[in-house]
């Protein structure tokens, strides 16, 4: 089961996730001002979806096309025993036991300008 959080915000102008199969679970608005970067606005909007493992490369690949390269974003999810972090234009798809992997995603995150209290995504 692949199942995840994606902030609205992180999307570009006129980006569209059409990924049959799947589902939005929650919806929530959340007020983060005291953690944001100069870059990102102070309220974000978390979309919690989940899908069956097949939808993980699709989605995967359509995140990379949608996410915003500037500010820092990211989404991210887990698919079966792996976690998959999805950059604008990069993907990284790791065992969830896979501190290396883990590392090359943060590395990537911090070199882009995401916060480093903003890497800490569940594994």
């Amino acid at each position: 089961m692949v199942k995840g959080t994606l902030l609205a915000e992180s999307l570009k102008v006129g980006a569209e996730l059409n990924i049959p199969g799947l589902r939005l679970t929650s919806v929530a608005r959340r007020d983060l001002s005291a953690s944001v970067s100069a870059a990102q606005p102070p309220v974000w909007t978390f979309l919690e979806f989940e899908a069956d493992d097949d939808v993980a490369g699709p989605l995967a690949a359509s995140l990379a096309a949608a996410l915003l390269a500037e500010g820092g974003w990211y989404a991210d999810f887990s698919a079966g025993d792996d976690h998959v972090v999805v950059f604008s234009g990069q993907i990284f798809r790791y065992h969830h036991a896979d501190l290396d992997g883990r590392r090359q995603a943060m590395d990537y995150g911090r070199a882009i300008g995401v916060p480093e209290h903003q890497l800490d995504w569940p594994d």
